[in-house]
């Protein structure tokens, strides 16, 4: 007869010196992770936490999970809590299905740490070499369209647990009942909290040992914004034809006395828009999208504007003038997405714009495009993650009001 194997028994304390040790490690060897870490308040949750979870404030554990790790896996469950708080992966969930959200930011979150050497992951952990350069939020689509197996992921992602508590359990927080309730001003201030110390820690540990995400993030924090419509108009200003008129003469010549022409802007945009319509694009985006084109066509008396839309082709091409409403656009596509079809499309064409303005959500699977075939701007119209750069061209941030 055979008998249930019982998981052995750790003790608490112990467990918890152990993580406090991890903690010293990382700060002397990853100093970047070390510092963050010792930020969260390390708490035992083995009574509702199978593995371990944290909120921006707390890191809680189970004793027997943590307990059976050698140091060098606990060293990167450390680490990976951590990430969590970096990338805010708790509060960007919104709607998306829970599961794969976690397990979407599982991948990213190991792969930094395996790309920074830090530890070893346990076998537990999710990693996939097609990830190596993806968004937790592409990585979610792509999961979301081939719907694999739910995976176990390395922790416990605590938002879907807190959506699901009472409120005696919300008020009480206490051992057995979950994690401690975090008003949304709380929860605000540990935002800004957390990206104060991002940048210190960074500072700290130098630029070549902080993940390549995180980069990205810092980028976003430290470089002020400048309203994405004011750049956009920017942006197109540069192209407009300047031409002379003697409508209006220039002041330089009167000492010379002599009339000289002045400098006439013209009111003509000659430029190329591409619209990603992949199937990661809402409706809600594509209205926005048609809006912003209309928006820029109003501004001038005359106008060319070559429209198309895209997602692994190229679709509907088509020139806009006065006497055409882009509101009447067809918009085609809403299949997979591949950015490089653009430029591929413009050389078998001789499209050679003085600028393509690219709106999308940001999110290509593969290459961004020809960086050396024409001055780009890209309108990033993201519902989720708001720190997307292009790798070339210029990019500013689409800021719904």
């Amino acid at each position: 007869m055979q008998t249930a194997t019982k998981q052995k028994e750790y003790d608490s304390e112990l467990v918890k010196k152990r993580i406090v040790q991890s903690r010293v490690r990382l700060l002397l060897n990853h100093p970047f992770f070390g510092n963050l870490a010792t930020r969260l308040i390390i708490k035992d949750a083995t009574a509702w936490c199978d593995t371990a979870a944290v909120d921006g404030k707390h890191l809680y554990y189970n004793k027997n999970f943590l307990g059976a790790m050698p140091d060098e896996e606990l060293d990167f469950v450390i680490a990976h809590e951590v990430m969590h708080c970096v990338y805010d992966h708790m509060e960007r969930r919104e709607t998306r299905d829970h599961q794969y959200w976690n397990m979407a930011g599982d991948y990213v979150i190991n792969r930094d740490l395996i790309n920074q050497k830090i530890g070893k992951m346990p076998e537990v952990g999710l990693y996939d070499p097609k990830y190596h350069d993806k968004y937790t939020d592409e990585i979610y689509d792509h999961l979301m369209k081939t719907q694999p197996p739910v995976q176990q992921t390395l922790d416990m992602h605590i938002d879907k647990l807190l959506d699901k508590m009472d409120e005696k359990n919300k008020k009480g927080g206490g051992a057995g009942e979950g994690p401690e309730q975090i008003s949304k001003e709380e929860r605000q201030q540990l935002k800004d909290e957390i990206k104060n110390a991002v940048l210190q820690s960074a500072q700290v540990a130098g630029a070549g040992n902080v993940p390549g995400g995180v980069k990205r993030l810092i980028q976003d924090i430290t470089n002020p914004k400048m309203d994405w419509r004011t750049m956009l108009d920017q942006q197109i200003t540069s192209v407009v034809k300047n031409d002379f008129t003697w409508m209006k003469p220039s002041r330089k010549g009167w000492d010379m006395d002599a009339v000289l022409p002045g400098l006439k802007n013209d009111t003509t945009i000659d430029i190329c828009v591409a619209i990603d319509t992949s199937g990661s694009i809402r409706e809600s985006q594509l209205r926005d999208f048609l809006g912003e084109v209309k928006g820029i066509m109003s501004q001038y008396t005359d106008y060319k504007v070559y429209v198309w839309c895209f997602d692994t082709e190229v679709h509907n091409p088509e020139q806009f003038g006065p006497e055409k409403d882009i509101m009447d656009y067809e918009l085609a596509g809403f299949g997979g997405t591949e950015f490089n079809i653009n430029w591929e499309w413009m050389k078998a064409n001789n499209v050679e714009p003085k600028k393509l303005i690219v709106f999308t959500d940001g999110y290509p699977w593969g290459s961004w495009g020809d960086p050396n075939y024409c001055d780009t701007l890209w309108v990033i119209h993201s519902n989720h993650d708001k720190n997307i750069q292009a790798p070339f061209g210029q990019t500013c941030i689409y800021e719904t009001n």
